[in-house]
């Protein structure tokens, strides 16, 4: 164990592979974000807003729970083993949405997605914290967000111009095929486990034992439990805009192509700022940065409701992904903040189930509430809801 060594200079090549790896688990994401809420109008017929957003219902349960599992699997099992298992459950998904007869397919194909995505992404994230160390985790994180989301946003966009040129199906989905064959590939032939890392790190540990994982980062440690909830919100009005905001520029009369444009510039922009937000949060108040966030973000929702043309939506997306930007990677670095080396993985993962299970609870709220309400009261809620979450930060948060 004298020869691990952390940071990113001294495991480049293996950071390298995972920065990859993640962009491929991304575009699995993006291959979805712009034209599913189509393909449930055009090709099934439905116009509930709820029974559109199931799919995401079922993506962000199942996400949540796999990240839980991840997050206490992962010393046991070894983060490579579930990154492997992760991308086997992702190879039937392009199938599936390809030749899916009815709807319930497809929300069968984001459970399989779900399982991908919460293990293999878990695992991905927490190799990188292990690999750089302590002091360029938030540098660590941001890189690994950005490869992801920057596929998730050029993935939506491609499937968007795919999917006007084309149609719908099939031929968008074939990017997905040639992900997840590659990502599996990679995992199993060229990338080492790191638990020889987080031994290392947890002998100079020094933070002291939660009590109960589950139940100190859910609510009983201040800054654990205000972290949490802003995780929860932040992908609860993630899910709200991923199910309504292609569905609300059709309403504008906007093109496929510009539909595409207009879905990818939110997680471009959240992926690219992370690279500097990620840095940011390894020197700069994470508290600042978490209120912030929130608060950006809940406002940039609000104004959505009066926005009108094409430059108007564009800076909504704008200011969205620079709010989004600034809390994700602050999120996983401000968790590892207050958790030994052993307790990190675990940690992460209830942190992750409470964050993922968002998708699901925005996406049923949304639909709920567009359906009662309209699709701008359903904005507007989700927007004071947002707001309300920087307050607890501001409140709560210790450190």
């Amino acid at each position: 164990m004298e020869n691990i060594k952390f940071g990113l200079r001294e495991n480049g090549a293996q950071f390298t592979l995972l920065v990859v790896i993640n962009a491929f688990v991304g575009g699995m994401i993006g291959l979805e974000r712009s034209i599913l809420p189509q393909l449930a109008e055009t090709a099934f017929g439905l116009s509930s807003k709820t029974a559109m957003l199931s799919f995401i219902v079922a993506f962000g349960v199942t996400k949540a729970i796999c990240n839980y599992f991840t997050g206490r699997l992962a010393n046991r099992l070894g983060r490579k083993r579930l990154l492997i298992i992760g991308w086997l459950f992702a190879l039937p998904v392009p199938f599936i949405l390809i030749y899916a007869p009815n709807w319930n397919w497809v929300v069968a194909a984001n459970v399989l997605l779900g399982i991908n995505q919460g293990l293999s992404w878990s695992a991905a994230v927490m190799m990188k914290i292990d690999l750089v160390g302590e002091k360029s985790r938030g540098l660590a994180v941001g890189i690994n967000e950005f490869a992801g989301y920057l596929a998730v946003g050029l993935v939506a966009f491609l499937t968007g111009w795919i999917a006007s040129e084309y149609g719908v199906r099939p031929y968008p989905f074939y990017l997905g095929i040639i992900f997840a064959v590659a990502g599996l590939f990679l995992s199993i032939f060229f990338l080492k486990d790191t638990h020889q890392h987080v031994a290392k790190e947890q002998e100079n540990n020094q933070r002291l034992s939660l009590k109960s994982v589950f139940w100190d980062t859910t609510f009983r440690h201040p800054s654990l439990g205000a972290v949490s909830q802003a995780g929860l919100i932040n992908n609860l009005n993630d899910g709200m805009i991923w199910g309504l905001w292609p569905v609300i520029l059709a309403a504008k009369g906007f093109s496929l192509t510009e539909i595409g444009l207009l879905s990818a510039i939110y997680p471009t922009t959240w992926s690219i700022s992370q690279l500097l937000t990620g840095r940011l949060s390894d020197v700069y108040s994470k508290k600042g940065l978490l209120f912030w966030g929130m608060l950006l973000q809940g406002l940039a929702i609000v104004g959505s409701i009066w926005a009108e043309g094409f430059y108007a939506f564009a800076s909504i997306g704008l200011l969205l992904g620079w709010g989004t930007a600034l809390v994700y990677p602050t999120f996983i670095n401000a968790i590892s903040d207050f958790t030994s080396p052993m307790q990190r993985a675990e940690s992460l993962g209830v942190f992750r189930f409470w964050r993922d299970l968002g998708y699901a609870l925005g996406a049923l709220l949304t639909g709920v509430l567009a359906d009662w309400w309209g699709i701008s009261g359903a904005i507007l809620s989700i927007g004071a809801l947002t707001i309300f979450s920087a307050l607890v930060i501001q409140i709560r948060y210790t450190k």
